[in-house]
């Protein structure tokens, strides 16, 4: 989903729309507390303030935009609408401080009004970069926990017996079904419980 929502243009604000969106934006956390991972179904977004297009050179001819955008780039589960809706109910804080500065910003009072506004302002996209194939968020983020685990699992059981691989298989196994995916917006993937008293270095007779 690409989205431009033209930026409100005040000759007389103290402090243009288009520099106090950049500030905020720059101070936005990126972990689990920041503003996507509070909505559900984000794999992938980006927000940029784009002030003009760049001149490529000849052949092409100079072209220049009527106003600053604000670009709103997403990669997310199910459809747009409800996604929308829930970015409206879910981060209504973040939203408003950051759309209030856009051209026909309607509020937050109604998500549903909110995610026609957005869609006013979709461009069709015809030729994007999907981070993932038909997983969700949370589909992905498990295989994450399982690939990081069963790594895990490979560096410490080298060299068993059958007998005790058997049996520290079940321990992983059984400690990868009780423990829950990550959080969306982690920027490393927990290790899972039985592995937190194996994380000490691995000295020379372990390997």
């Amino acid at each position: 989903m690409t989205i431009l929502s033209p930026i409100v243009n005040d000759p007389n604000a103290e402090v243009s729309h288009s520099l106090a969106l950049r500030k905020y934006l720059s101070a936005l956390p990126h972990d689990s507390s920041g503003l996507f991972a509070k909505v559900v179904g984000t794999h992938m977004c980006r927000l940029v303030v784009l002030d003009d297009v760049i001149y490529p050179g000849l052949p092409t001819r100079v072209d220049h935009l009527k106003s600053s955008y604000l670009v709103f780039e997403a990669n997310l589960d199910g459809d747009p609408d409800p996604y929308l809706e829930r970015m409206a109910r879910d981060a209504s804080a973040e939203v408003d401080a950051i759309w209030s500065h856009c051209e026909g910003y309607p509020g937050i009072n109604n998500a549903q009004e909110f995610a026609r506004y957005m869609r006013k302002c979709q461009l069709t996209t015809t030729f994007y970069f999907a981070d993932v194939n038909d997983k969700t968020v949370g589909q992905t983020l498990r295989a994450l926990q399982v690939q990081a685990g069963l790594a895990t699992f490979i560096e410490r059981n080298q060299g068993k017996t059958p007998a005790a691989l058997k049996g520290a298989f079940f321990e992983f196994w059984n400690s990868l079904s009780a423990t829950p995916p990550p959080a969306p917006g982690r920027e490393t993937i927990e290790p899972l419980p039985c592995f937190a008293p194996l994380l000490a270095p691995i000295d020379k007779d372990e390997r």
